[in-house]
């Protein structure tokens, strides 16, 4: 077509199988065993909602960088739950809620366990006081859709105790959320761990009715099951989760020098006869 090649009706009816022969056979090549990681050169992909990166992505570049110089991290926003892009090679690996709309192809390993909490403004009034559902429901609040949705099981428990809130807006994302609860007395109700970064400066509280928690989990396809920089990456990005969210591991600190070590001028006069 023009100055291009365009497939035939046979290459794209053979387009799948081939790339999954392609798949089998750079699995059978690969080199087996340990890897260098001081001379490792390699890019992942990490795909995630937002949230994540910001609360995890520190520590994991820390991480990275201080075994593996040489990698290179790419993390990409997750604005569904296709798994595609890992079937595809296009992402290494994502983090999510595995449900009935996950693939069963690919493989899974839990990061960490996730519970909603609420959020507002400091100097809300929801700030002072213990909150009871009446008063949580009585706020108005912004609710977190990425499907355009207007309720969530926060509105089922309180429809148990005859209570309903006011959404004042819907908006598609955890930082946008805060983003306008900080600035305004809306009440945003988000992922505690997720958002650990994001809710920096914010007042944050437990819910007063009980809502399910969640498990975070790590996915990614069969073909990297057996690769070892990719095991290693993935071991890399659980044990980040496992510490605290946002902190990256400082630098060692130099030795202290001599002249750091003497004692303070009113210890060496105390200690004199």
């Amino acid at each position: 077509a023009g100055r291009g090649l365009v497939p035939t009706p046979r290459a794209l009816a053979l387009r799948d199988r081939v790339s999954q022969l392609v798949q089998d056979a750079e699995e059978v090549l690969r080199p087996a065993g340990s890897i260098r990681l001081d001379t490792l050169e390699r890019s992942f992909t990490l795909r995630s909602a937002e949230g994540f990166v910001e609360s995890f992505g520190a520590s994991l570049l820390a991480r990275v960088g201080r075994e593996a110089p040489g990698v290179r991290l790419r993390f990409v926003q997750k604005l569904d739950k296709d798994n595609v892009p890992l079937r595809d090679a296009n992402v290494d690996l994502e983090t999510g809620v595995v449900d009935d709309t996950t693939d069963p192809e690919v493989r899974v390993q839990a990061l960490f366990y996730d519970r909603f909490v609420g959020v507002v403004r400091a100097g809300h009034a929801l700030c002072r006081g213990r909150i009871t559902p009446a008063r949580y429901a009585a706020g108005r609040h912004v609710f977190v859709s990425r499907r355009g949705r207007s309720t969530g099981p926060m509105d089922d428990a309180l429809k148990r105790l005859g209570l309903e809130r006011e959404i004042a807006t819907v908006v598609g994302g955890f930082s946008t959320a805060l983003a306008l609860a900080r600035a305004t007395d809306l009440v945003a109700t988000v992922p505690e761990r997720h958002t650990a970064i994001l809710r920096e400066g914010m007042h944050s509280f437990a819910l007063p009715v009980d809502t399910p928690g969640f498990t975070v989990s790590m996915l990614w396809h069969p073909r990297f099951q057996a690769d070892a920089a990719h095991r290693w990456f993935r071991g890399c990005v659980k044990e980040v989760c496992e510490e605290e969210p946002g902190r990256a591991t400082p630098p060692p600190r130099p030795p202290a020098s001599p002249k750091a070590r003497r004692p303070s001028r009113r210890r060496r006069r105390s200690s004199r006869p």
